[in-house]
C-alpha cells in the first residue's frame, strides 16, 4: 500500500515545490528589481545632493575667508593711505593705530610695522621686540615690492610661531615704503577649524606646495592626497569647486571638496569619510533592506501556505475524482443489478403463476373426487390455500420489483399518493423489522390525484425510507411518514429518529456523489436524483436535521385543477411526455 502511494506522494511534493518556486519567483523577483532600481536611483540622487551641499558649504566658507583676508588688507591700506610715513614712523602713533584696530577687530592684528625701501623696519608696534628687523630677504617683502599688495603664506619667522603677513606698499617722496601687519594664526585657524560636518568632516588650507596654512583637526599627510591634483589642474579649473571621492593611504574612502583662495595661492580643502557623509543613506538602505527582507519572508510564508492549500485542494479533487470513479463503477453495478433483478423477476413470475394455477386446479379436482370423507381433506385444502396465498404474495413481490427495474414505465399518469406510500411501506417493512425500526404512517384521507411518474415517485419514497433504515440500522428507531394538503400543495414528510446530519453537510446533501456512507455502501446519487425528480415536477425538496435528534425530509408538490375537475399537479415536462 505504501509503495502504491509513493508515486502519488512524490507527485504532490513536486507539485508543491513547483508552485512554491513559481509564486516566489513571480512575487519576489519584481520586488527585488523594482527595489534595486529605486535604491540605485536614490543613491545617485543622494550622492548628488551630498556633493552639492558640500560644494555649497566650501564655496560659502571660501567667500568668507577671502572676505576676511581682503577686509584685513583693506584696513592696512586705509591706514597707509590716510596717514603719512612720518606719522606712521612714530611708534607711539603706530601703537595707537594698532590699539584702535584691536579694539575694532579683536586680537586679529598682532602688530604693525613700517618698512623702508631697504627692507629695514623703522617703526614697530606690538608685543615682540622686532625693532630695526631686516626683512629684505623675506619672501613677503619680495612679493609686496612686486605686486604692491601681498598676503604671505603661514610661516614661523623670527618669533617661532605660525603666522602670516599682510603688507601694503605705498610710494612716498619717490620711494616705496611698506606697512605690514601680522595676522593672529589662532583667529585665522578658527575660521577653518569651525567648518565641521558629521563626525569626520573637517577643513584645512594648503598652499601650492602642499604645506598646511591651517592646523588640520585630524591627521592628514602633508603634501600628499588628491588635493595636490587640484593644485596641478588649477590652470584649467581656476576658481571652480573640485570634488573627488577616493581612498586615502589607509584605504578609507573619503570625499574631498576644494576651492582656491587668495587668487589661487591657497586651497581650502574639506575632507570627510564617505561612510559618514552617506550615513543617512546607509541607515535608509538598512531600513529598506529590512523591509525588503520582511516582504520576501512574508511572500515566502504566504507562498508556502498557498502552495500547501493548492496541493491539498488538488489532492482533495483527485480523491473526489477517484471516489467518483468508484461511485460510477458502483452505479454501473447497481444498474446491472437492476437489469438482473428485472430478468429474475420475469423468470420467477412465470413459474409462480403456473404454481398458483396448478394449486387451483388441484383444489377443483379435490372437490370433484370422492375425498370428502378423507381425514386429511381439511389439511389438503389448507395447504392448497397456503400455496395459493404465498404464490400470490410472490407474484406481488416480483411485480413490485419489476416496477423499480429499468423497464419500469416512467410515463406521466395520475397517482394516488397514499396508495403509493402504502405500497412502498409494505416493501420496506420486512427490512425495518429486522433492524428494529417501526414505520408509522400519518396519511390524510381523500387526497387528490397528482400527475407524475409513478415509478419515479416510488423511487423517491423508497430512497428516503432506505436512507432512514441505513441511518438507524445499528440502534433501531422509528420512521414517520406524513401526507397532507397544505397551501394548495401536496406535502409529504419522511422523518426518522436517527443520529441526524451535521450542519456542515446539510448544504451539500443534494450534491451529486456526496455521501457520508462508507465506500461501497452508498453512491451519493440517491438524494441528488430524488431532488431532480421533485424539481422536474415543479416541486421542492428540503431537509431539516439536528445531530442526535433525527432528520426530516419535506416534499412539496403544487396542485392544479385538471380538465376532469380533480386537484392534481402538472409536471413541467408533462407536455413533452
Amino acid at each position: 500500500m505504501d509503495e502504491k502511494n509513493q508515486p502519488t506522494s512524490n507527485f504532490y511534493r513536486l507539485l508543491k515545490r513547483n508552485i512554491l518556486l513559481t509564486i516566489i519567483l513571480v512575487s519576489v523577483t519584481p520586488m527585488i528589481i523594482v527595489s534595486g532600481i529605486i535604491l540605485v536611483q536614490f543613491h545617485i540622487s543622494y550622492q548628488k545632493k551630498v556633493r552639492i551641499h558640500l560644494e555649497t558649504l566650501v564655496n560659502k566658507h571660501k567667500l568668507n575667508i577671502d572676505f576676511f583676508l581682503k577686509e584685513k588688507l583693506a584696513d592696512i591700506r586705509f591706514i597707509i593711505k590716510n596717514f603719512s610715513i612720518e606719522q606712521l614712523s612714530d611708534e607711539s602713533f603706530l601703537q595707537d593705530e594698532l590699539k584702535m584696530l584691536q579694539e575694532e577687530f579683536g586680537p586679529v592684528f598682532v602688530d604693525l610695522g613700517v618698512i623702508n625701501p631697504d627692507g629695514t623696519q623703522v617703526a614697530y608696534a606690538g608685543p615682540f621686540k622686532l625693532g630695526k628687523a631686516d626683512y629684505s630677504s623675506a619672501d613677503w617683502f619680495q612679493g609686496v615690492m612686486k605686486s604692491r599688495y601681498f598676503i604671505s603664506d603661514v610661516f614661523l619667522g623670527l618669533r617661532g610661531l605660525p603666522h602670516f603677513i599682510i603688507a601694503v606698499r605705498e610710494s612716498y617722496q619717490g620711494k616705496s615704503w611698506i606697512l605690514r601687519s601680522t595676522i593672529d594664526f589662532v583667529a585665522f585657524n578658527n575660521l577653518v577649524e569651525n567648518i565641521r560636518i558629521g563626525k569626520t568632516g573637517f577643513a584645512f588650507i594648503v598652499n601650492r606646495k602642499g604645506k598646511f596654512q591651517t592646523k588640520p583637526l585630524f591627521d592628514v599627510t602633508q603634501g600628499k592626497g588628491p588635493y595636490m591634483d587640484f593644485v596641478k589642474n588649477s590652470k584649467t579649473s581656476k576658481n571652480n569647486i573640485y570634488t573627488v571621492a577616493q581612498k586615502d593611504e589607509s584605504g578609507i574612502n573619503n570625499i574631498y571638496v576644494a576651492a582656491f583662495l587668495k587668487n589661487g595661492d591657497w586651497l581650502l580643502v574639506f575632507q570627510q569619510k564617505s561612510s559618514d557623509a552617506y550615513s543617512d543613506f546607509s541607515r535608509t538602505l538598512d531600513i529598506a533592506l529590512v523591509i525588503i527582507l520582511l516582504g520576501a519572508l512574508s511572500i515566502i510564508t504566504m507562498a508556502i501556505i498557498l502552495s500547501k492549500r493548492m496541493v491539498r485542494r488538488v489532492s482533495k479533487v483527485d480523491r473526489e475524482k477517484q471516489m467518483m470513479n468508484k461511485q460510477v463503477v458502483e452505479t454501473g453495478k447497481l444498474a446491472s443489478i437492476g437489469e438482473l433483478a428485472s430478468g429474475i423477476a420475469h423468470e420467477i413470475n412465470n413459474p409462480v403463476a403456473i404454481m398458483v394455477e396448478e394449486a387451483g386446479w388441484i383444489e377443483d379436482l379435490l372437490e370433484e373426487e370422492d375425498l370428502k370423507q378423507s381425514e386429511n381433506l381439511d389439511e389438503f385444502l389448507r395447504a392448497l390455500q397456503q400455496i395459493r396465498t404465498q404464490g400470490k404474495r410472490c407474484k406481488g413481490i416480483t411485480h413490485k420489483l419489476l416496477s423499480f427495474a429499468r423497464e419500469t414505465d416512467s410515463r406521466i399518469q395520475e397517482v394516488q399518493v397514499n396508495d403509493l406510500i402504502r405500497e412502498i411501506v409494505s416493501i420496506s417493512e420486512q427490512r425495518a423489522k429486522y433492524n428494529n425500526i417501526l414505520i408509522n404512517t400519518h396519511l390524510q384521507e381523500e387526497l387528490p390525484f397528482i400527475l407524475a411518474s409513478q415509478s419515479e415517485l416510488q423511487q423517491v419514497m423508497l430512497n428516503l425510507i432506505n436512507n432512514a433504515n441505513d441511518a438507524m440500522e445499528d440502534k433501531g428507531g422509528a420512521i414517520d411518514i406524513t401526507s397532507m394538503i397544505e397551501d394548495n400543495s401536496m406535502v409529504i414528510k419522511v422523518a426518522d429518529t436517527g443520529p441526524g446530519i451535521p450542519a456542515v453537510n446539510l448544504s451539500r446533501i443534494f450534491d451529486p456523489f456526496f455521501t457520508t456512507k462508507p465506500v461501497g455502501k452508498g453512491t451519493g446519487l440517491g438524494l441528488s436524483i430524488c431532488f431532480g425528480i421533485i424539481n422536474k415536477m415543479g416541486g421542492e425538496m428540503k431537509v431539516e436535521s439536528k445531530v442526535g435528534m433525527g432528520t426530516t425530509f419535506y416534499i412539496k408538490i403544487p396542485l392544479k385543477k385538471t380538465d376532469k375537475g380533480r386537484n392534481t399537479t402538472t409536471d413541467k415536462n408533462s407536455q413533452a411526455a
